[in-house]
């Protein structure tokens, strides 16, 4: 199978170097030094267990154009990055490409096929110009849940933190032929995988968690098991996804887990920066509209109040334009 990682950082690499140890015909488009360390050095990747994987049959590449058609594009770059690449996506494609999704929070895709009053509806917070809608056909994707963590720990190198579940579905929760045979790669990969007829209540219980763990751990620098720890922010936490499952709920959504286990599986990954936490030390832009303006676009839309959601994301906004305006990233030193 042809399969071309659109992004291969963190979850992006993490797929390609796995698929390529399993044979796939894979190809990273990326750019900058960790582009030029894959191409000198092949992709490293270091398991949970220590284990490492350098691999050398891969192909890196910066140009979209240079990839040619494949069976499946999976788009592992952060959501508010998609509009700046959304026009060179068609160069990947052939008559019968899927697109994989791999974005944290809620996908612009959301209304696609979802039926009900709001079929077909863009959310705005995500693709306002339409720029993604109008280059990447819903028919084409397949939805993914990313619950593996991992990072880029230098050029070239990344480093698996825990985890192995890819669940994946059709948009209408259909079981085609497509979505069975990325189950085959993924599991031939050696992930865990499963094809469920309802993507979108698996990608709520995962944005459940990122939507008050990222932010609070923005503005904290606190990791995962420091917030579920600390009484204060576990409690914020489950505000948050309180105002949050109230939402879904109105969009017929319904949890398999409580909050307190959602929030409990949260503590088990341990010392874990999140990614946002990961960005804001870095000076990058945060992935905020995903994981918190699109679940209050939709509160809006189901007359749902969600007050401390709208709190958390005015600051972590306003810590994103700060860092932007300053050209820095937001680190913790030892105190002199």
């Amino acid at each position: 199978m042809k399969i071309c990682v659109v992004g291969a950082g963190a979850i992006g690499g993490l797929m390609g170097a796995k698929f390529a140890l399993a044979g796939e015909d894979v190809t990273l488009i990326d750019q900058g030094t960790h582009l030029a360390a894959i191409q000198e050095n092949g992709l490293k990747l270091i398991w949970e267990d220590g284990a490492e994987y350098v691999v050398k049959n891969i192909k890196a590449i910066d140009a979209f154009e240079d990839a040619g058609p494949q069976d499946v594009v999976i788009l592992a770059l952060k959501a508010h990055y998609l509009e700046s690449t959304a026009a060179k996506i068609p160069a990947l494609l052939g008559p019968e490409t899927a697109i994989v999704t791999v974005q944290n929070g809620l996908p612009w895709w959301y209304f696609h096929k979802h039926g009900g009053e709001f079929d077909g509806r863009r959310l705005t917070t995500l693709d306002p110009t339409g720029v993604l809608a109008r280059n990447i056909d819903g028919d084409r994707i397949i939805g993914c849940v990313v619950y593996p963590a991992a990072a880029v720990t230098e050029p070239g190198v990344i480093h698996h933190v825990e985890g192995d579940r890819f669940p994946i579905g059709e948009l209408d929760g259909s079981d085609s032929d497509r979505v069975k045979k990325l189950y085959d790669a993924l599991i031939n990969a050696g992930f865990r995988s499963r094809i469920l007829d309802d993507i979108r209540a698996e990608i709520w219980l995962k944005a459940w968690g990122n939507l008050s763990f990222n932010p609070i751990s923005a503005l904290t620098h606190a990791t995962l098991v420091d917030i579920c720890q600390f009484p204060e922010t576990r409690k914020l936490a489950e505000t948050m996804m309180k105002e949050a499952q109230d939402i879904a709920h109105k969009l017929g959504i319904e949890f398999r887990h409580t909050i307190e286990k959602r929030i409990a599986g949260a503590e088990s990954v341990g010392a874990h920066k999140t990614s946002m936490l990961q960005d804001v030390e870095l000076g990058r832009s945060l992935e905020i509209e995903a994981l918190i303006g699109a679940i209050l676009e939709l509160g809006t839309l189901t007359g749902t109040p969600a007050p401390t959601i709208e709190a958390v994301y005015a600051c972590v906004k306003l810590l994103n334009r700060t860092m932007l305006l300053e050209g820095a990233g937001v680190t913790l030193h030892d105190a002199a």
